[in-house]
């Protein structure tokens, strides 16, 4: 009884400790007053003002079309990869996925700085495409790491019955292949999008002057000091993850589920 309860406010403090400062973040967004020690009254007016900022309406349409494209493009270069990579003999395909997982286990600041330092030394210069390119490159791990085991999990008899049946190579990889590993693809996609969306370190070493995505501009503007729009913004940004994490899991539960059933 005393080893559960110790159990139960081990959990409720390691709970407090990550997301207390969530929760006054998404509590003072609603604050009528602007200071941080003393409550005004609940307002939805720093929303509004947030939506009437043209600076962040233009970070959030950047933030978007980054996080779209770059999960997109991540997304087929991913798919090709991991179908490529599955095709191989086991010492290759295990030297390869090593090779693969590296990013995801490396630090963010040292990801910024190297491609950084790769697009100066290409002379390339830092913009709207820069961010985009760097955000597929680290994405596109992520899309393997999703895709890999439903490419493990298809049966390679059913496609080349149907190679046997007449179908080309492409026909049957849309009709057997696709079906099978797309909520892998799927999971990757949502994976990748949320990854991009959230992504401060990479983008900071890698943008131009005048790019700025959701997670960039709240930092410039903290910089200046304390906006409440700030608290807004942060916990819109918060929210969208939040779901889109949700979305992810639920998607990863079903699909476990329904593997277990077939077998």
């Amino acid at each position: 009884m005393v080893k559960k309860t110790a159990q139960r406010f081990y959990i409720i403090l390691i709970l407090l400790f990550l997301y207390a400062p969530i929760i006054t973040l998404v509590g003072l967004s609603f604050n009528q007053s602007k200071s941080i020690s003393r409550w005004g009254g609940f307002t939805t007016k720093w929303y509004t003002s947030l939506f009437e900022n043209d600076a962040i309406l233009s970070a959030l349409y950047t933030t978007l079309t980054i996080a779209f494209f770059s999960a997109f493009i991540a997304t087929i270069i991913g798919t090709i990869a991991s179908i490529a990579i599955n095709s191989m003999k086991r010492l290759p395909r295990t030297i390869l996925l090593g090779i693969t997982n590296i990013p995801m286990l490396n630090a963010d600041i040292v990801t910024g700085i190297s491609l950084m330092l790769l697009f100066i030394g290409l002379h390339y210069t830092l913009s709207f495409s820069s961010v985009l390119i760097a955000h597929i490159t680290f994405n596109i791990p992520y899309v393997i790491l999703s895709v890999m085991p439903k490419l493990k999990q298809t049966s390679r008899n059913t496609y080349e019955a149907a190679l046997d049946l007449g179908a080309s190579q492409l026909y049957a990889f849309f009709k057997v292949v696709l079906p099978d590993i797309f909520p892998g693809i799927l999971s990757g996609f949502l994976l990748a999008f949320t990854m991009s969306l959230d992504d401060f370190v990479i983008t900071h070493f890698t943008k131009g002057p005048g790019i700025d995505t959701l997670s960039t501009k709240i930092y410039t503007e903290v910089r200046k000091g304390i906006k409440p729009e700030m608290y807004a913004l942060s916990s819109l940004l918060f929210v969208t993850v939040l779901i889109l994490l949700i979305l992810l899991n639920r998607r990863t539960n079903k699909d476990k589920a329904t593997d277990f059933t077939k077998k």
